[in-house]
């Protein structure tokens, strides 16, 4: 049996709100109710409406930052908005941002019912699409992306829009988010997806060696040129290209493969012809590369021209629901893989496991949990197992509470202006710490604008 969609309605009058909930419930709906703006948000956090029915008008906050935290939170969920009559403009600005339509007051419950199954239409035609294109991408080798939480979900979202266009796309995240998984899962989803996604890691190989790497050499170009050696833009042709850590780019090459993407042609080292290629660029950075882009170690130029369409990689701290389903995947996985009997993750070790901090990111925890299988000797992995690499030291009990060492003179306001500001530098030094003083990243993580960061570092003299 299907279970009911659930209904979040978002009305401060408790008469008009209850009428909305028992005509949906006469419909098998589920419903969810909140008064307000901040009542609303914590729910669109902690379920999934398949609707969102709010008024514009609210005691606290309005129906317009309902809207925008549904989007946030989901960007495909529709939202449907209540207003009065005389205020039809506000209804058609709503529609503007992103709402799927409008209800206007007094409400009519037959308009009501027609609009909701509307809304749940849509949302299952997206969610269909969605579904036929994850089945297609596995049948054509896509990897496996595991995982629920919103931030993944949104990012997977614009993935997948990315992969429908011949858009150069930028993947930024911190090392072993599994940006190069996403980049094999962007090509499978592509129309290039039957021919080659080749893939390179600027980082790893030595400068005197990557541009042969990237465009190849004719023969006799050097010494120990003994043949003529395609390169990794050839090998591309027609598919997918994936330039990982681009952001170790040498200058000396950056203007050539600059050239490569706006003029699709290229020379091998040593050769004098000029080769045409048709190949779609994929590249990804764990450095914020406006920052060396202001520093003058990456062209301005070619950062314009791969940041077209620039996809963040949520770090796995920020995806602590996928912890548990990350572990279990890759228990079952290397269960299956070594050929041993199925285990458990007991409850300590889940709880272990999701208090982390994951500095190495999923490739920390796929590592981890190899790691622990391999030890297992019973039925579950227990904490011991794990051998978990940096996990933090209780402070000393000595140190006493934190709020014991706050200055307290002078007026509430003044305290809490003090302490306000403490807390907010204290923020942004662990961010940074936590980025390795990559600004950019730290604006993301912070969900502050570049600018803001820069303000905020200089009124708290944080370097």
């Amino acid at each position: 049996m299907t279970a009911p969609a659930q209904i979040l309605i978002v009305e401060d009058r408790d008469s008009l709100r209850t009428m909305l909930r028992l005509a949906l419930e006469r419909q098998g709906h589920a419903v969810l109710e909140a008064r307000d703006e901040p009542e609303a948000v914590r729910l669109l956090q902690h379920a999934q409406p398949a609707v969102v029915l709010s008024d514009l008008r609210l005691p606290e906050g309005d129906g317009f930052g309902v809207l925008r935290a549904s989007k946030e939170i989901d960007a495909d969920v529709p939202v449907i908005v209540m207003t009065a009559y005389g205020s039809i403009e506000d209804a058609v600005r709503a529609m503007k941002e992103g709402a799927l339509d409008f209800l206007a007051k007094p409400v009519d419950p037959d308009h009501l019912l027609l609009l909701v199954a509307r809304a749940l239409d849509q949302r299952r035609m997206v969610t269909e699409n969605l579904l036929m294109k994850e089945e297609l991408a596995v049948r054509r080798g896509a990897p496996q992306l595991v995982g629920d939480d919103p931030a993944l979900r949104k990012m997977f979202a614009s993935l997948q829009r990315a992969a429908a266009t011949d858009t150069t796309v930028l993947l930024e995240g911190e090392s072993g988010t599994g940006k190069e998984l996403f980049a094999r899962s962007l090509h499978a989803l592509s129309p290039r997806a039957e021919a080659p996604f080749v893939a390179i890691n600027c980082a790893a190989i030595p400068e005197t060696l990557l541009e042969t790497e990237l465009f190849g050499h004719e023969k006799g170009a050097f010494t120990g040129a003994f043949a003529r050696k395609p390169g990794k833009f050839e090998m591309a042709h027609h598919g997918t290209l994936f330039l990982d850590e681009i952001g170790d780019l040498p200058l000396s090459l950056q203007a050539k493969i600059l050239r490569a993407l706006e003029e699709k042609r290229f020379e091998r080292v040593g050769g004098t012809v000029s080769l045409q290629v048709d190949v779609r660029l994929v590249a990804a950075t764990n450095r914020g590369l406006r920052a060396a882009v202001a520093a003058r170690k990456f062209r301005e130029d070619l950062f314009f021209r791969l940041s077209v369409f620039p996809i963040t990689v949520p770090p796995l701290r920020e995806r602590q629901g996928d912890i548990p389903v990350l572990a279990t995947y890759f228990v079952e996985r290397f269960c299956r893989d070594m050929k041993k009997r199925p285990l458990a993750l007991s409850p300590p070790a889940l709880e272990e496991l999701r208090t982390y901090r994951w500095p190495g990111n999923v490739r920390e925890l796929q590592n981890c949990i190899e790691r622990a299988v391999i030890l297992t000797d019973g039925d579950s992995i227990l904490p011991r197992h794990l051998n978990l690499s940096f996990v933090e030291e209780a402070a000393p009990a000595s140190a006493g509470s934190p709020l014991e060492q706050l200055d307290l003179t002078g007026s509430l306001a003044d305290v809490t202006r003090r302490v306000s500001g403490e807390v907010e530098k204290l923020k942004i030094e662990q961010v940074l710490r936590e980025v390795e003083n990559n600004k950019g990243r730290a604006a993301e993580v912070l969900q502050v604008s570049y600018k803001t960061l820069l303000a905020k570092l200089k009124e708290h003299r944080v370097e």
